[in-house]
């Protein structure tokens, strides 16, 4: 099927004239009143319909305020023209309250910054837009935290955290983030400056009345001993008894009072040293039933009291959720209990005293801080993983967080497994298990008639299992549209209508959030599937994970995210967002895009959108996102796609043309190497050649070989042949040394090699610029001539990381109904692999060197590093590679408008760590573009890893 072109009837800013003259109007009024940013394009609405939930809601355009006087503004133009506010952090809330029909506040562009740190007051102020993990990061050598961390704690804000009264896996030590708050700024709905605190200044007009008046209603109508009661307003902070806080009360309230300028936070000691506790259980049931004995006697939540012995997290997962359950003991489910202590030998002394009392079915301690973390990083990255099913079939949040008694856990687990079994259902519970709070994804179908109708029977009668147990709707995430509708069933009637007049007291003219919390949307309404197409769109690969539906792919963005992350060591993902720090330049804001564009409301020209492309023209194509974000969106494929169709029938860019079919260049240069390096260097031939190609003129043309690995191989005598050396376009023409050395390697291991006697090429090049067609029929080619090896049942050794990744992915995508293409996918190994695998005994040569350098994004992506990893160790090849990408990802830093961006993305990891090593060190870089990168910016020539080999060889 193909994507409608849109048409000017749709909703949006080319919709209906008296949307289009509101949204005209509002704009032009906040541009005379506001210093920030006001954006109402068809784009950057379009990267805001969603955040991490079902729902999606059409906003009128988005604001960038840059102080609490622009906040103040916007909310004055809004009320004057009766256009709702949302205030928006990460994006990340799961309930559906990042979203909104009128204007977005976008917290994150100015509003981020740490203003002070006290730390003998364990205190710090911070804006809304600051991100958890800089809090941290920045506080972390005063030997302080902030205590509530959500497995967001990466790309999460402060004020989001507030909004929604997040909680993290560290709560039952430090309690939740209204819990972690001293005092608030606001700008309340009606437009009034506040300061909350404890006691009643600051508080509105006529807000001390309405609690004295209900006194009886807040004292009796709250459930008691339910540390994750996050559902509703918290009214029972204003009672006296309770201290009359204001600004807890305001936690929670998820934009819809009126918006945080400030806050002063309470900061935790942090344990000096940490150990892990992994506890295996028969099922989380009898996970969840051991977790209250690990719980610490005596709560901190309610006074400036450390973690004692106690737990720092009590976590739990089940075996559903985990694949393959590695460095996990046995058992099917497990709990993750953090200790804490002055030194590994105390924490560690703690997590075996746990492990003693818990009595588990197995259990392993981990001290190593490497090995916490990737133990960690299955337990966070849960919010992305359930989302899809073992067999691959889609989940969703909407029943996301609800929380019970944690002595209730277990029977109450037990009947939720029975409730989605009478409904046909199936979920992956997972969670803060010493909390009674538990996570869950459900394949609920959100796309017809009888699906979403069973999602409200299951909703109704989910509420009613929980309110059974004494639990609440919401254990973390709030509300929002998901649980909003089904608060009377927790409350009653009577505390949800007080529940109305408390939002009046602050936003009597009902323009901040509606439709959330207080007189909520119905949970089935707005629902981000029902405008994507019912019928599969015609497309190019075979997105085989995904049913063959490229709407299907683009569902696989949840917005949990992690592509916005900056921090060094958190992977490859996102290098185009670290570099520009913009949401349209992330995964999920390019996800964003292309829902729209399928949905056609907003973005309403398909395939010819400039908004989608302007998005993508900075994509890497790092396939970073493939193995970085939990559910596996992979850009570079959708990016491809959406070239082939964009450019279908019409010019493209001279980069595609020069950089695009570089193959036949190279093969038609390789006889005239000699004199088109001489003319490269000179200066005005060298120039012309760059415009005309459409390459970056800061660039440097690469210099051709005088004789092409082909060459070399074809008078080569070797071994009888047991491997397939690939030949592939960049070690061919650009670095044959490379393959030379690969091959000297290979023979001294044993393994005699074969070329392929015709011209193949993965077609990486045709790929990345989105010639579909041409890659198809190159691929072709190569499997005709590639055919006879095949059937030798020989390993493909590709030196070149790009090129392996090319045949073991974009090969079989593009061919899917051609078996040779799946067996030439199979048969591809790294360098590294192949030795492993076919010369297990072979001793490499001990370098005993240190190295630094750049692990290629695709080798990490797709093919993984293992092998390489042992085969230096062996060699004697200490120190890591740094992560990230090196930012000249094949043609995207050759091409004209990318200098900066990947300049700023070598600068991020790759070149800070090369220029600290220490003199002698060995830069290993095995990826041709990450060796040009290193030596036209940093002047360091890298090696590929055979290259080292061969050397010490003798």
């Amino acid at each position: 099927m193909a994507i409608p072109r849109g048409d000017s009837e749709r909703t949006g800013t080319t919709g209906a004239t008296g949307t289009s003259a509101v949204s005209g109007e509002v704009a032009r009024a906040l541009r005379e009143a506001v210093r920030g940013e006001v954006d109402f394009s068809a784009g950057a609405r379009a990267l805001v319909t969603m955040d991490a939930s079902n729902y999606r809601r059409v906003p009128l355009g988005v604001v960038a305020p840059r102080d609490a006087e622009d906040v103040a503004a916007v909310l004055a133009v809004c009320r004057e023209h009766g256009v709702p506010v949302v205030p928006r952090g990460g994006g990340t809330s799961i309930a559906g309250q990042a979203t909104g029909t009128g204007v977005v506040l976008d917290l994150t562009r100015h509003l981020r910054g740490l203003l002070s740190v006290d730390a003998e007051a364990r205190t710090a102020v911070v804006q809304p837009g600051l991100v958890l993990d800089v809090l941290r990061e920045a506080v972390r050598p005063y030997g302080l935290t902030f205590g509530p961390d959500p497995s967001t704690h990466s790309r999460c804000t402060l004020g989001g955290m507030i909004g929604n009264n997040a909680c993290g896996a560290h709560s039952v030590a430090w309690g939740t983030t209204a819990d972690n708050v001293r005092a608030l700024s606001v700008v309340s709905g009606s437009g009034e400056p506040l300061r909350l605190g404890q006691g009643w200044s600051g508080a509105p007009a006529g807000l001390r009345d309405f609690v004295g008046s209900n006194l009886a209603a807040l004292r009796t109508g709250f459930p008691a001993d339910l540390p994750r009661r996050i559902s509703g307003y918290a009214l029972d902070a204003l009672l006296p008894e309770r201290g009359t806080d204001l600004a807890r009360a305001f936690c929670g309230s998820e934009g819809t009072l009126g918006v945080v300028t400030e806050a002063t936070v309470r900061l935790v000691r942090a344990p000096t040293a940490r150990a892990l506790a992994v506890l295996g259980y028969p099922d989380e049931s009898a996970a969840a039933e051991a977790a209250p004995a690990l719980l610490p006697w005596g709560s901190p939540r309610s006074s400036e009291a450390e973690s004692g012995g106690g737990p720092l997290t009590v976590e739990g997962m089940a075996a559903d959720l985990v694949r393959g359950h590695a460095g996990l003991p046995r058992g099917g489910a497990w709990l993750f209990v953090e200790t804490g202590g002055d030194s590994t030998a105390e924490a560690a002394a703690r997590a075996r005293e746990l492990v003693r009392v818990a009595d588990p079915l197995d259990a392993a301690v981990v001290t190593d801080p490497a090995g916490q973390r990737a133990l960690w990083r299955i337990r966070e990255d849960a919010a992305g993983t359930a989302t899809r099913m073992p067999d691959g079939s889609e989940a969703w949040p909407g029943w996301e967080d609800c929380a019970v008694p944690p002595a209730r856990l277990g029977a109450y687990l037990r009947e939720f497994r029975a409730l989605l079994g009478e409904h046909g259902l199936r979920g992956t519970p997972y969670g803060h298990f010493g909390d009674g709070c538990v996570h869950v994804r459900i394949d609920f179908d959100l796309m017809s008639p009888a699906g979403i109708a069973r999602f409200r029977r299951f909703s109704a009668d989910l509420a009613a299992l929980v309110v059974a147990h004494g639990g609440s709707l919401s254990g973390e995430h709030g509300d929002g549209q998901a649980r909003a509708e089904l608060l009377p069933a927790m409350y009653g009637d009577e505390l949800v209508g007080l529940f109305g007049e408390f939002k009046d007291l602050w936003d009597p003219a009902g323009i901040m959030n509606p439709g959330i919390l207080a007189r909520p949307a119905r949970l089935d309404e707005n629902l981000r599937f029902e405008v994507l197409p019912r019928r599969p769109v015609d497309v190019e690969f075979g997105y085989r994970h995904d049913g063959g539906d490229f709407s299907a792919a683009v569902r696989r963005c949840v917005g949990v995210a992690k592509c916005r992350t900056t921090s060094a060591g958190s992977g490859v993902m996102c290098p185009s967002f670290r570099a520009t720090g913009e949401e349209a330049h992330s995964t999920r804001g390019r996800a964003r895009l292309l829902h729209e564009m399928l949905a056609g409301e907003i973005v309403t020209d398909g395939w010819r959108s400039t908004e989608v492309r302007d998005a993508l023209d900075l994509c890497l194509s790092c396939k970073g996102c493939r193995s970085d974000c939990p559910v596996g969106v992979d850009m570079a494929t959708y990016k491809a796609e959406f070239l082939h169709h964009h450019y279908r029938g019409r010019p493209r860019p001279a980069s595609h043309y020069a950089l695009g079919w570089l193959p036949r260049w190279l093969r038609l240069a390789a006889p005239w190497a000699r004199v088109i390096n001489a003319l490269a260097r000179v200066r005005p031939l060298a120039a012309f050649a760059k415009r005309l190609a459409g390459i970056a003129p800061e660039r440097a043309l690469p210099v051709l070989a005088r004789r092409t690995l082909r060459g070399w191989l074809r008078g080569h005598a070797g071994f009888p042949a047991s491997v397939i050396l690939w030949p592939d376009t960049f070690t061919d023409h650009l670095s044959p040394e490379v393959g030379r050395a690969a091959v000297r390697v290979l023979e001294a291991a044993g393994l005699g090699v074969v070329a392929p006697r015709g011209r193949v090429c993965c077609g990486l090049t045709y790929v990345s610029t989105g010639q579909l067609t041409r890659a198809r029929a190159v691929l072709r080619r190569t499997l005709g001539v590639l055919e006879p090896l095949l059937a030798r049942d020989l390993p493909v050794v590709v030196l070149e990381p790009s090129c392996a990744a090319a045949l073991r992915t974009d090969l079989p995508e593009l061919l899917p109904d051609d078996p040779r293409a799946a067996r030439l996918a199979a048969s591809v190994r790294t360098f590294a692999q192949v030795l492993e695998e076919r010369a297990p005994d072979w001793a490499p040569p001990v370098v005993g060197r240190a190295v630094v350098g750049q692990t290629h994004c695709h080798q990490h992506a797709v093919l993984g590093d293992a092998a390489e990893r042992r085969l230096r160790e062996r060699a004697g090849l200490t120190g890591e590679l740094s992560g990230g990408c090196c930012g000249l990802a094949g043609n995207f830093g050759f091409e004209r408008g990318h200098w900066e961006v990947s300049l700023a993305c070598a600068e991020d990891e790759l070149l800070p760590a090369v220029r600290a090593a220490a003199p002698g060190t060995e830069v290993l870089a095995d990826g041709f573009s990450c060796r040009t990168q290193l030596d036209q910016l940093a002047g360091r020539r890298a090696r590929h890893l055979a290259e080292v080999l061969a050397e010490h060889l003798g």
